[in-house]
């Protein structure tokens, strides 16, 4: 299956508040990476030595798919945008007055990005763009890979931080509560107080990434969108491993490991296999 590419106009987010959050997540993962494996790895074993290598390898390994999946995220275009759809109304297609065009089943128009997303799930601000049906893939395995990362990066920033840190000092628990706010006013600009900001926006992403991973599965399992959970539509839902297949495709094997594995998605995301639908044709395929 080949995706669609957005234009280069539309790839980058225009809100301001979008901006800012996109700017924040180019910026963060990146030094984040730098910080384990330049600054904790190092505290623990030898630079180059086996396990430090052994390390870098399972460091950059996350790196490049959490940056490979995110790059997908933002690039692929989920949007019935140079797609051709049919004119008349059928059941579950229904009208969007915006785009002025018939839109496909579990389709709905995202005021933002000013266009009908296919199976649209939710607008995500820190990508600043929807996350859809072609791009649905690539988000799961971002959140995923991003929440191995922060709870592996977490395991070794706890012993670190307990090592560089006083946590009897007087200024410490400040410290540990307001951190940012202590090198903004130059109470403490330390090189520990930087890695404390560091420790602490990872722990905060991890527990970010728990919930929106938890949450997602949740959707996927029960073969829903945000918006049909919230609705409580279930006519979709065919059972937890077509459910999963439906959103990662055929080769899951490969997406959990190589981010631009072929998208061998069993639905071209206009025309959908409902619950009855798929009950009987299930007999038939046996």
């Amino acid at each position: 299956m080949m995706l669609r590419v957005k234009e280069l106009r539309n790839i980058f987010p225009k809100a301001p508040s979008e901006i800012a959050a996109f700017i924040f997540v180019i910026c963060i993962i990146p030094t984040i990476y730098w910080f384990e494996l330049c600054v904790v790895i190092p505290s623990f074993y030898p630079v180059w030595s086996v396990w430090y290598n052994v390390h870098f390898i399972c460091g950059t390994f996350l790196m490049c798919n959490i940056t490979a999946n995110f790059v997908a995220i933002v690039c692929v275009d989920t949007s019935v945008k140079g797609i051709l759809l049919q004119s008349t109304l059928q059941p579950k297609w229904h009208f969007c007055s915006v785009c002025e065009s018939v839109s496909p089943p579990r389709s709905w128009h995202c005021e933002t990005c000013n266009t009908c997303i296919i199976r649209r799930d939710h607008h995500c601000m820190f990508a600043g763009c929807c996350i859809g049906h072609y791009n649905y893939r690539f988000f799961l395995a971002f959140v995923t890979h991003l929440f191995i990362a922060t709870v592996y990066a977490t395991y070794f920033n706890s012993y670190f931080m307990w090592e560089i840190i006083d946590f009897q000092a007087p200024m410490a628990l400040l410290k540990v509560v307001f951190p940012l706010a202590m090198v903004a006013f130059g109470i403490d600009v330390s090189e520990s107080q930087l890695c404390l900001i560091l420790f602490l926006v990872n722990i905060m992403g991890m527990l970010f990434m728990a919930a929106l991973l938890a949450f997602h599965m949740n959707l996927i399992w029960h073969g829903t969108t945000t918006y049909e959970k919230n609705h409580r539509i279930r006519d979709y839902d065919l059972g937890w491993k077509q459910n999963f297949k439906d959103v990662i495709g055929e080769n899951w094997i490969l997406a959990c490991f190589i981010p631009f594995a072929q998208l061998k998605l069993p639905c071209d995301g206009i025309h959908w296999n409902t619950k009855c639908m798929w009950q009987l044709e299930r007999p038939k395929n046996r």
